[in-house]
């Protein structure tokens, strides 16, 4: 038996054993390849997540822009936006208590408050402004109908049916503006003003209702897509 075995060894003959003696080859070569491929991927992990960086550094100078343009947006409609509003509102509620302020007015007819200054000047009673409450030194709600008939009793050069000061994008009329810097502090001038107060008074043509609009602005300069403005309207009776 065992020199039957030998033989059939020999004439590799013994069956199965063809077939896994021509498989070792293979397999030997395998392994060598096994073993060869780890050696000549050595790099490549670091070559694609340069590769990848690449792509996603592309991506985000591409999306750059948009964060830029929203995080102007979110500030010009955020933070400037609440300031003139808050700013706007100051200055409508000054206007609308100038009988407070002037005691030698009713506040309707007032012609004589310079509010562009802090505290208020009345240069009735103190000389420190040029208001005279005759044109062109007209200040507070702009006095009164130099007429006999309707509401207005003041005295004053303020015609019925007409306007004193101006509200953009009319030119800024003295004693009718006024300017703040970036932390809301009054100026003396428009130097260094980051925003910026202009109101007008209407008379109706009876003389008894005043309309005053108050529009408070930021300076364009620094704030995407132009200046934020809010507008405030309101109505004061004669007597009130």
């Amino acid at each position: 038996m065992a020199e039957q075995l030998t033989g059939m060894l020999k004439n590799r003959s013994l069956p199965g054993c063809r077939s896994q003696l021509s498989r070792r080859p293979r397999i030997e070569q395998a392994q060598r390849r096994l073993r060869v491929c780890p050696r000549l991927e050595r790099g490549s992990a670091l070559i694609e997540t340069l590769v990848a960086a690449g792509i996603l550094i592309i991506v985000v100078a591409g999306l750059l822009p948009v964060f830029m343009l929203a995080t102007q947006t979110t500030y010009a409609q955020g933070d400037v936006a609440t300031r003139v509003t808050e700013y706007a509102q100051d200055k409508m509620e000054q206007l609308l208590s100038l009988n407070k302020d002037n005691i030698i007015s009713d506040g309707f007819n007032d012609a004589t408050t310079d509010t562009t200054v802090f505290p208020a000047a009345v240069n009735a009673l103190d000389g420190t402004t040029s208001c005279t409450g005759t044109a062109p030194n007209i200040c507070g709600l702009g006095g009164a109908s130099s007429g006999t008939t309707g509401c207005g009793t003041g005295g004053g050069s303020f015609a019925p049916g007409t306007t004193v000061g101006s509200i953009p994008p009319a030119a800024p009329v003295t004693y009718f503006v006024d300017y703040l810097d970036t932390n809301g502090n009054l100026l003396t001038s428009s130097t260094g003003a980051y925003y910026t107060r202009q109101w007008q008074i209407a008379l109706d043509s009876t003389s008894c209702l005043k309309t005053i609009t108050v529009v408070a602005s930021s300076i364009a300069a620094g704030v995407k897509g132009g200046a934020v403005s809010m507008k405030l309207v309101a109505v004061k009776a004669a007597n009130l």
